[in-house]
């Protein structure tokens, strides 16, 4: 298959790109990654009238520390995160779930604000991200704005981001001291959507729990490390007849994540 035609445009710098995307007399798509994208058009699922490719705009390729907080700019790619040492040593959540994010090809490329944006409930930095309390920055011609994963995230392949904004930039705090991450997750073969997974950030106070697979959002929970597997998986609502294996395969996944992390 190929694509529906579409006009191209690769601007070099920031406020250019935001002016594309403020084009109202037609449907932009911008291009990064494209692991996500591609694929859509391809199969034309995707019809942009404007394709706005970001990579010429090199204020947006960053992975940098700044006043121990964590900046991914919206080119990062996922294997910026995977070969960082600092990702490694100050966010081992990150580092440990972005190794489950398909192949070395597909981290070689794919952005992980692409990701984020895609909202793909299957995706892992999302979870990750939503344990570890990152905001995440907006911009468009219009202003800026920063949401938290529960402002950000809406439903499936869903997120608040207007047609004219862009997500330039994901903020992650530093982890508190003496605190600890774990990441599980099960999938089906190596490098395949995952059928569910959990992240757990325990720290001297208490613990946090996002799931993966249990709903059209990263889940978030908070609680204590003994009864957080039991209490996040009591309330979700799975129909069908493998209701009762996925709630008994998010648990087990909760305990191991929480278990890694308290270790």
């Amino acid at each position: 298959m190929k694509p529906a035609p579409f006009v191209y445009d690769a601007p070099r710098e920031l406020d250019e790109l935001l002016a594309l995307l403020a084009r109202e007399d037609e449907d932009v798509k911008v291009l990064a990654g494209g692991q996500s994208l591609v694929p859509l058009l391809n199969f034309r699922l995707a019809r942009p009238d404007r394709l706005v490719d970001l990579n010429g705009v090199a204020s947006l390729a960053f992975l940098r520390v700044d006043d121990g907080v964590l900046r991914i700019g919206a080119l990062a790619r996922h294997a910026d995160l995977e070969r960082s040492p600092d990702v490694a040593a100050g966010w081992p959540l990150i580092a440990e779930a972005v190794r489950h994010v398909g192949h070395p090809q597909i981290r070689a490329r794919g952005t992980v604000c692409g990701s984020v944006a895609h909202a793909d409930p299957a995706a892992e930095l999302p979870v990750a991200l939503c344990a570890l309390d990152a905001r995440f920055h907006v911009r468009s011609a219009r202003g800026s704005r920063v949401l938290t994963s529960d402002e950000l995230f809406l439903g499936f392949l869903t997120t608040s981001l207007e047609p004219d904004e862009l997500l330039v930039e994901i903020e992650v705090p530093a982890m508190p001291d003496g605190s600890g991450s774990g990441f599980a997750e099960h999938a089906r073969t190596h490098g395949d959507f995952a059928v569910g997974g959990a992240a757990a950030v325990v720290t001297p106070g208490g613990a946090r729990l996002a799931l993966l697979g249990a709903g059209p959002v990263p889940a978030r929970f908070d609680g204590s490390v003994e009864e957080l597997p039991d209490a996040a998986v009591a309330g979700l609502s799975f129909t069908g007849a493998d209701a009762g294996w996925r709630r008994a395969l998010l648990r087990e996944l909760a305990r191991r994540a929480l278990e890694r992390a308290a270790a």
